[in-house]
């Protein structure tokens, strides 16, 4: 095993579920329920297909001769018709009516789209795992006030609830967007070679009826409701592209949560899961490097420039259909869901066991609070009989020293003492200290938690409550 390439994300990173669905032996066997779909819905519509014939395929639908194809392809150069030769030395009654009527791309083109739309929906239970992990550390810390930046410069108090809230609306958009592309995706149906339908104009002797049919019989049989209305010889790629895009969009908001954690590790304020035995570094051995969160963002970079490779694959196709896709499709589509797979197990494994530093998190705020908490001992100040113009100025030249005595002599934030000190406030150091409770500006950030969560999340996370307590699958 280890003198041949193997790919990273099929030995470290995706689960066991994906790895399956983007499997040969899930795609042959897939192409073998096709066969058998349209073997059914050609008898139905009045070919002389007989009961024994499909009862032939069907014994033979999961028992595939990987050797018989194998060595066929060796000569015929063509990976479809080498699977139809197999299957018929297996199945020599229905040997001649495999396939009829159809083209490579009704098994390829069908298949591709049946293992995206089951794909889509394993990713769909993983993000609402990671939804619920998330909203329960949402509300747990929904009242603990914390310094928020913005341009990550101190700004305005938010609490830890109302922050991991902005993770949680990004993959509320993500499920939305995975919503529509899973509820729209159609099956290509059975459309010939230039996706004229000659061939089937044949077979039923011009009935456009029994033709039409044909379509919405094959995709009843393989669970979907809807075919597209037309296509050349393939669906059109700009549905992987469309595919890739929500991909894409999860592997970005993946990447902000990323990055938000290691800022926080950077601060000591939050940190994720660090195992007993988790070596941070090869040097430095009191080092806790957040690799989970860069893993995520590592993989997530990848997911966002996989996106432009079905986006030239649709945009250079020609006319009815050219085969520059068909090498690209079998990395960029399977490797797409391989690596937003293990970016969600990684997800949900850093949410479960994230730690948080209370008392970090209460100093960083409380030597930024005296100068958020200005405005509000202005009012108090003018309160007392205060000109608000002049003590607006005080205290900005007071800021200003306070400012200077933090960055320049490295000393603690003594803003409130210069202010208590400072007879034009006429205000006491223990009345400015009532200004210091954290509380007093984080706004509505704990109704917003509260709010959010059950409007939008609970229906959601009930809706799927018989998928929850998902174990992310982590390797290394």
């Amino acid at each position: 095993m280890y003198d041949k390439y193997i790919s990273p994300l099929s030995e470290r990173y995706a689960g066991s579920k994906m790895q399956y669905i983007f499997s040969a032996e899930k795609k042959f066997k897939t192409w073998r329920r096709l066969w058998i779909a349209l073997a059914k819905s050609e008898k139905k519509l009045g070919l002389g297909i007989s009961d024994e014939q499909i009862a032939e395929l069907e014994a033979f639908k999961d028992d595939i001769n990987y050797e018989e194809a194998k060595e066929r392809e060796k000569i015929v150069r063509h990976d479809v018709m080498s699977h139809v030769y197999a299957y018929g030395l297996q199945c020599p009654k229905a040997k001649k009516i495999i396939h009829l009527g159809a083209t490579s791309c009704y098994v390829g083109d069908n298949t591709d789209l049946i293992l995206m739309r089951e794909a889509l929906e394993l990713i769909r239970v993983k993000l609402v795992n990671v939804m619920e992990k998330l909203s329960k550390f949402a509300l747990e810390y929904k009242d603990l006030p914390t310094l928020a930046f913005t341009h990550f410069q101190p700004a305005q108090p938010t609490t830890v609830g109302k922050r991991a809230v902005l993770w949680l609306n990004e993959l509320l958009l993500d499920y939305e967007d995975l919503n529509y592309i899973i509820d729209n995706i159609k099956l290509l149906g059975c459309k010939g070679t230039t996706g004229t339908q000659a061939s089937f104009v044949e077979l039923f002797a011009g009935d456009e009826e029994k033709i039409k049919a044909l379509d919405k019989m094959i995709a009843a049989e393989m669970g979907f409701d809807k075919v597209y209305p037309v296509s050349g010889q393939t669906y059109s790629r700009k549905i992987d592209s469309k595919v890739l895009s929500v991909l894409a969009g999860i592997a970005q908001s993946a990447h902000k949560f990323s990055n938000d954690i290691r800022l926080l590790q950077h601060l000591k304020e939050i940190e994720e899961p660090f195992e007993k035995n988790q070596i941070g570094s090869s040097a430095m051995a009191y080092k806790r490097n957040p690799m989970r969160s860069e893993r995520i963002a590592s993989l997530a970079n990848y997911v966002m420039s996989d996106l432009m490779n079905p986006m030239l694959v649709a945009s250079t196709q020609w006319f009815e259909r050219t085969l520059d896709d068909s090498a690209n499709k079998r990395l960029s589509i399977p490797e797409g869901f391989l690596s937003i797979d293990g970016i969600l197990d990684l997800y949900l494994n850093v949410v479960d066991g994230l730690v948080v530093y209370p008392k970090v998190i209460e100093k960083r705020l409380l030597s930024e609070l005296p100068f958020m908490a200005t405005e509000n001992i202005l009012m108090e100040a003018v309160k007392h009989g205060g000109d608000r113009q002049e003590l607006h100025e005080r205290i900005r030249e007071l800021s200003m020293e306070a400012g200077k005595r933090v960055k320049v002599e490295g000393k603690d934030n003594n803003l409130l003492e210069l202010i208590a000190a400072d007879p034009v406030f006429n205000l006491s150091e223990d009345k400015l200290k009532e200004a210091m409770n954290p509380k007093l500006y984080v706004g509505r950030s704990s109704e917003q938690v509260v709010e959010f969560i059950d409007e939008y999340i609970s229906p959601i996370l009930e809706k799927f409550s018989s998928d929850l307590g998902e174990k992310p699958d982590i390797k290394v």
